[in-house]
């Protein structure tokens, strides 16, 4: 499926930042608010953007870093690492909220993006897209190996949309006790459902990383697009 995409600015209480946004063919269809990695809105997260569009969503990917600079892109060597670790730290986790609602908000009134919107994150962004369903801004959740989600189980009572959640059985970043906590926070909530692939290390979907790994990135795309599905 042909897409095609554009950077659009987003007011913001301080300032304003830019968001990629990739449309399907016709421009119309339920809309996804894309969370990056801590590399920045870079090649990779656009792939991805475009991706989701080519499967028939509206998807805006907003620059979270720009309060250091505006579209920052980094790349997966050790001076790219260092930076995006930098940046990572640097940035106000409320701020980046109140720019994900922002988005959210804008995603919501683009013309052809259906009733309903859905969170996508990766890392960092998957840690976002977690508090994005506890502060009630989307209708669904998928959170790719969100580290740090075990740290803010007081929130799980907040999530009360559906919510996909993806890890590596192999991740060096995200422990197994993590991923059995929260587990168990959701045990009860028959709308959240967690899967983990096994061998797959942290950042297994993105193909320009040394840890990627095809078969896990597949199922996990397989497994994103049934749950968008039937949530959407």
């Amino acid at each position: 499926m042909e897409t095609n995409s554009h950077w659009i600015d987003i007011a913001a209480a301080d300032g304003g930042f830019g968001a990629y946004v990739s449309l399907p063919r016709g421009g119309k269809g339920p809309g996804i608010v894309l969370l990056q990695e801590i590399f920045g809105v870079n090649q990779h997260i656009r792939n991805v953007a475009d991706q989701y569009a080519a499967d028939g969503y509206v998807v805006i990917a907003p620059d979270l870093f720009w309060r250091h600079g505006a579209r920052i892109e980094l790349g997966y060597d050790d001076a790219g690492w260092k930076r995006a670790v930098e940046l990572m730290n640097a940035t106000d986790f409320a701020l980046a909220q109140s720019d994900i609602a922002a988005t959210a908000k804008a995603l919501r009134a683009t013309e052809g993006v259906a009733d309903k919107i859905a969170s996508i994150g990766f890392c960092f962004g998957g840690r976002l897209s977690y508090h994005t369903a506890a502060n009630g801004l989307v209708d669904a959740a998928v959170c790719y190996y969100g580290g740090g989600i075990h740290n803010a189980l007081e929130r799980a009572g907040q999530i009360t949309v559906p919510m996909l959640m993806h890890f590596g059985g192999a991740d060096s970043h995200i422990p197994p006790a993590a991923v059995q906590s929260i587990a168990e926070a959701f045990g009860d909530n028959e709308q959240v459902e967690i899967h983990v692939y096994p061998g797959a290390e942290h950042g297994f979907n993105c193909n320009h990383r040394a840890s990627y790994q095809q078969r896990a990135a597949a199922q996990a795309h397989g497994n994103t697009l049934l749950f968008l599905g039937e949530q959407l």
